[in-house]
């Protein structure tokens, strides 16, 4: 009985038709976060550009964000989804084609991060949007629970695969992978038919041309009178900015440091993954009992001593171990930064104050860019471990300095 409720809204055809699709998409999606990054080491040889060829992606993000917000709730989701897959397949299939005929160049990996970024702006939200759209209101938490389950699985597994893709082919046997993978996921695109929207617009707000500045003002300025929103704004922008970047050197550590080529970076990814997907059970379970602003402070300040031991360690093995933890820390203490927001958020901010949370994205990259530079100046352990130091020291103080952040339920 508990299993067919955990399986609930995959009742529903519409859902069960993006979710297939959402499987194949996720595992394309955590292949390049191995491809992308052994590709441009390979070509360049430069740390620093492996924090600047996910730097470009930040334009489209600051860019699109607000239009394809508003473009998912006007126009068909369905087509939108469509046309961004099929672009996100073509451009892998272009790079595999350049790779395999011996043509590639940096440029042309910049070039693909671009336009990557740029069509998924556009097909997160209107995915994300479409959940609502096919299942019922009582199955929505269900939806995205297994949305989540996907997600962790596809990384868990997506990094491996690349990563033996690599070693037995090159960087063009994964890269035609995930353009496979994307060509799937559109054939079960194609077969959805679409409920009608329960949640475009209900009271016309979208239509009547209310003042979408002003609107985002708003979200801005709730979200800085709520203690308990900004103290979950800050965490996550200080983790982003801070401490997950490390992923970025993870060729640097792989190929140089632990000397175990893509395949060995593929099994660290894959043991964070294993690790974030067994967090996420224990937070389906457990959440509610957790005291939540200590535990997702406290997951943070770990994660940032897990990177700086990481960064000091000369085995691998252990390092898949630390990995493991991190993906642990990763996904508890995210899971309930989004709580915490959209707990103490009232109906009509939510969606403000979420967009805000997903923002945060764009520090992310601002971080990859920050810890390639330094690894370029002082060596990949000194860069990983000095900004995770860093973190750790200013979870402390958060938790020292706010009282209200030992008060989050």
């Amino acid at each position: 009985m508990l299993r067919l409720r955990a399986l609930e809204a995959l009742r529903h055809r519409e859902f069960r038709l993006l979710w297939y699709g959402q499987i194949f998409s996720s595992m394309a999606t955590w292949m390049d976060s191995i491809a992308r990054g052994w590709l441009i080491y390979e070509l360049t040889n430069s740390s620093f550009q492996l924090g600047l060829v996910r730097g470009v992606q930040a334009v489209p993000m600051l860019l699109l964000s607000p239009i394809a917000g508003s473009a998912a709730d006007l126009y068909s989701r369905k087509t939108q989804i469509l046309i961004a897959q099929i672009i996100d397949g073509m451009l892998y299939a272009w790079v595999a084609v350049m790779i395999i005929t011996g043509n590639i160049q940096p440029w042309h990996v910049y070039l693909t991060s671009l336009g990557l970024a740029t069509v998924q702006s556009f097909q997160h939200p209107s995915r994300a949007s479409m959940v609502s759209d096919t299942v019922p209101r009582d199955c929505l938490t269900n939806a995205f629970g297994l949305n989540a389950v996907v997600f962790n699985m596809a990384r868990s597994v997506g990094p491996a695969l690349a990563g033996l893709l690599i070693t037995a082919f090159g960087t063009g046997g994964s890269y035609s992978a995930q353009a496979v993978f994307y060509l799937l996921a559109t054939i079960w695109t194609i077969m959805l038919r679409p409920e009608r929207r329960s949640s475009a617009a209900p009271d016309g707000r979208a239509h009547r041309g209310e003042s979408f500045g002003q609107n985002i003002i708003e979200g801005w300025k709730f979200s800085w009178r709520s203690d308990e929103v900004r103290i979950s704004l800050l965490v996550v922008s200080l983790a982003m900015l801070l401490l997950i970047p490390f992923t970025t050197l993870l060729p640097v550590f792989a190929r140089d440091i632990f000397q175990v080529g893509a395949k060995g970076q593929g099994l660290l990814l894959t043991s964070m993954g294993i690790g974030a997907l067994f967090s996420s059970v224990l937070v389906a379970f457990f959440g509610d009992r957790m005291p939540r602003g200590i535990v997702m402070i406290g997951g943070v300040a770990l994660y940032g001593v897990l990177v700086v031991i990481f960064s000091a360690s000369s085995w691998f093995s252990l390092s898949i171990i630390l990995m493991f933890v991190i993906g642990l820390c990763h996904v508890t203490s995210h899971a309930l930064i989004q709580t915490v927001i959209q707990s103490y958020s009232p109906p009509e901010f939510r969606g403000r104050t979420m967009a805000i949370f997903h923002m945060t994205q764009v520090i992310l990259v601002i971080g990859a860019m920050l810890v390639g530079g330094l690894a370029s100046l002082v060596g990949a352990r000194w860069a990983a471990a000095s900004m995770s130091l860093t973190g750790t020291i200013l979870m402390v103080a958060i938790y020292v300095l706010m009282p209200a952040a030992r008060k989050i339920r």
